[in-house]
């Protein structure tokens, strides 16, 4: 017969399926597998969280304050993650239009990338509460102050001008995640397409920009 002890240590135990110790990732690893085209962060509920993580629903608040929180968590892992993705890809790039090739092309890569971290920006931005929507944004201004220097950077390298800098990082930035929550409930088969319409937009308007500064330089 098991002895009062181990009958108490068992007791103890978590119930199988369960994890006896999870961390912070664990959990936002567990949310990102259920997010995805058709499912925003904002649907996820805390006691699914907890179960696809493995853990009770009482351990979830040992890492997060609520379900909103693990939801702002995700968005700006997303966001890091996906400026260096495509950062890195822009820092590769040794001139303009290749910038912007390899920029779209790394965009719309990130649309069918298993960790969906793309999805989760295009989707709170429109459907998330006011505070995923101010998580978003925050991202996205991220995304142009980077875009930005990067502008001035080729504009300064090669002789051309470059007019309000801060003004045409922020239209690329929009643009491209305008067409690219279009594009994330559109054929996979549809991307390739919708990538050279997206290089060819933002190229108008980095051209649009040049030219511009070339008229502001040349006027009287």
């Amino acid at each position: 017969m098991p002895s009062i002890r181990t009958r108490t240590t068992a007791a103890r135990r978590a119930p199988a399926g369960r994890k006896a110790a999870i961390s912070r990732d664990d959990i936002i690893t567990a949310a990102l597998k259920l997010v995805g085209p058709h499912r925003s962060v904002s649907t996820l509920s805390l006691r699914e969280v907890a179960r696809e993580a493995g853990i009770a629903p009482n351990s979830f608040y040992r890492h997060f304050h609520d379900i909103d929180e693990l939801a702002i968590a995700l968005i700006d892992l997303a966001g890091r993650s996906l400026r260096q993705i495509i950062g890195a890809a822009r820092q590769r790039a040794t001139t303009e239009r290749s910038v912007v090739r390899s920029s779209v092309e790394t965009f719309m890569e990130q649309l069918g990338a298993d960790e969906k971290l793309l999805h989760i920006l295009l989707r709170e931005g429109t459907v998330g509460s006011d505070a995923f929507k101010q998580a978003v944004e925050r991202e996205l201004q991220f995304f142009e102050n980077e875009l930005c220097a990067d502008l001035i950077r080729l504009a300064e390298a090669n002789g051309t001008g470059l007019y309000e800098p801060a003004l045409t990082a922020k239209a690329i930035t929009r643009l491209v995640f305008a067409i690219g929550a279009t594009a994330m409930d559109l054929p996979r088969e549809r991307h390739a397409e919708i990538t050279e319409q997206l290089a060819v937009m933002v190229r108008m308007i980095v051209v649009g920009t040049q030219t511009m500064a070339q008229n502001r330089a040349i006027r009287p």
